[in-house]
């Protein structure tokens, strides 16, 4: 007999919500039966109509709040209830912090079954400060004024043997304006699609659930010069008569424009994206950006001919200017081509590689691996501090892009190479290198099974874990427990303001 839920389609719910998911969408319970309400906060009571319903769970829209948070607070993005970029606009920001970290804490409970300190057993010297300190659970003043995240990793031997501690969430002084980067997906405006006008571009984020593009001429997380861009490119498009990638047909010559700014050096690099090698009008295009745009440093195409939610192709060219622009850390410089990874929130990027270079615990002497090294960011600021970093990355254009960086910089304790970090690493300890720490930074499908079996192999000191998912974080914890390492300590960091997104930094040791 078919099961049958206590909802229906279209029905007009009463819902208290009790919490929001990993994605920002409150969530609320009809007579048992899970909903997820989207702009919905903890502690507010709204009626609901239900839009969906699955087997265990549905989806519901508020139509009117009977309770609402103090927590809540008008988004000032325009957009925000069309667009699909920020998800927590409508929550304070210190709000936003307190609830990433405690998304944090209950991912390594519930998926991990690790034990977390509560916050009665952390000590002020656990503690970790930042931007973010006052925003904890509890928001104490020792939270707030404790040491920074290195200092309490010095104290694992301490704090470590009862539970997990998870610090305040690092945030941000102003949490606005932090994105180097926007790539920017390309269409046509609706009006012409639909009488087949040639029309206008339009470009923006995509709006929740669907590939529809919101069209925008700002966008309150994006650099300045980047909303310019994007708009002087959309300008320069229709003047030319470029037409836009179209899903549905196949069609279409631009499909999405990238742009990157360096926050340092203020260079500019753009990058047009195209369903095909040829561009009309091209040097019309070129001169156009440069005029409207005289901070462009690197105008390049990038071709992807394929039917894919995948932005790059795999062919890039330089159009006109430099294959590379340039921007700072810290004091490391670094060229950063179209394709390289390079984390989108300078100030915030400052605060998480500290928490993992701090994590590591170097005193010039160690040699580390860095697993997922991307174009060597986290390793040359472990080289400062290291005797020798190995640097391991599977995309051999990054590598080249690490090499070049080392060089730029000086840095001649650090080496790189290309292939699965799986595979160099254990031909990296057949050849006699030990590693005393082993630093990842892997993408959001977390680390290979593989790479975590050759971790164990390996048996380094401490491991360094710097994640954008904790769920799967919280995964690869449970693995490295159980092959003999204690996870003493979890740094968040806010690295994506008013996104449902949190950046962790872990600290494993030998148990």
């Amino acid at each position: 007999m078919k099961p049958t839920v206590p909802v229906g389609k279209n029905e007009t719910v009463t819902l208290d919500i009790t919490g929001l998911t990993h994605e920002g969408e409150g969530v609320g319970r009809a007579d048992g039966f899970t909903l997820f309400v989207q702009g919905a906060l903890p502690g507010e009571r709204v009626k609901a109509k239900v839009l969906k319903v699955k087997k265990t769970y549905g989806y519901a829209k508020p139509i009117e709040w009977l309770q609402s948070s103090p927590d809540r607070v008008d988004a000032p993005c325009p957009i925000y209830k069309q667009c699909g970029g920020c998800q927590l606009q409508h929550l304070s920001y210190e709000a936003q912090l307190v609830w990433k970290r405690q998304h944090v804490v209950d991912t390594l409970e519930r998926i991990g079954k690790l034990y977390v300190q509560g916050e009665g057993e952390r000590s002020a010297g656990a503690a970790a400060g930042g931007a973010g300190g006052e925003a904890g659970e509890g928001g104490s003043s020792a939270d707030a004024s404790a040491a920074g995240a290195g200092e309490s990793g010095a104290d694992w031997a301490e704090v470590g043997n009862g539970g997990i501690v998870v610090h305040p969430t690092i945030g941000m002084d102003e949490p606005w304006r932090y994105r180097n980067k926007a790539q920017v997906p390309i269409g046509m405006a609706m009006a012409d699609l639909e009488n087949g006008a040639a029309g206008s571009l339009i470009g923006g984020f995509y709006a929740r659930g669907s590939h529809r593009i919101v069209d925008m001429d700002a966008c309150l997380i994006q650099h300045e010069h980047n909303d310019e861009a994007v708009r002087q490119v959309k300008a320069i498009g229709n003047r030319v008569g470029i037409s836009a990638y179209d899903e549905a047909t196949g069609r279409g010559i631009l499909r999405h424009v990238v742009v990157r700014t360096g926050f340092v050096t203020g260079e500019m690099m753009v990058v047009l994206v195209t369903n095909g090698p040829r561009i009309p009008r091209v040097e019309d295009w070129i001169a156009g950006i440069r005029e409207a745009l005289p901070q462009v440093k690197s105008i390049v195409q990038n071709v992807n001919k394929r039917q894919t939610n995948v932005i790059f192709g795999d062919e890039t060219r330089t159009l006109w200017g430099s294959d590379v622009i340039y921007d700072e850390l810290d004091g490391i410089r670094f060229a950063i081509s179209a394709r390289s990874f390079y984390q989108v929130n300078p100030a915030q990027t400052l605060r998480l590689y500290q928490s993992a270079v701090d994590y590591a615990g170097l005193t010039g002497r160690e040699n580390v691996i860095d697993a997922y090294c991307g174009i060597g960011t986290i390793s040359l600021f472990l080289a400062r501090r290291a005797g020798h970093v190995y640097g391991v990355e599977i995309v051999p254009e990054a590598i080249e892009d690490a090499k070049r960086n080392a060089e730029l910089n000086g840095i001649g304790n650090a080496s790189f190479e290309a292939g699965p970090a799986e595979v160099v690493i254990p031909r990296w300890r057949s050849e006699g290198i030990r590693p005393d720490v082993i630093v990842v930074d892997p993408p959001r499908k977390g680390c290979d099974e593989q790479l975590l079996d050759t971790i164990l192999a390996m048996q380094p000191e401490r491991v360094v874990y710097v994640s954008c998912n904790p769920a799967t974080l919280a995964r690869d914890l449970q693995v490295l427990e159980a092959g003999g390492y204690r996870t003493v300590e979890v740094q968040p960091v806010d690295m994506f303001p008013h996104t449902s997104h949190v950046e962790c930094v872990a600290l494993l040791v030998q148990d």
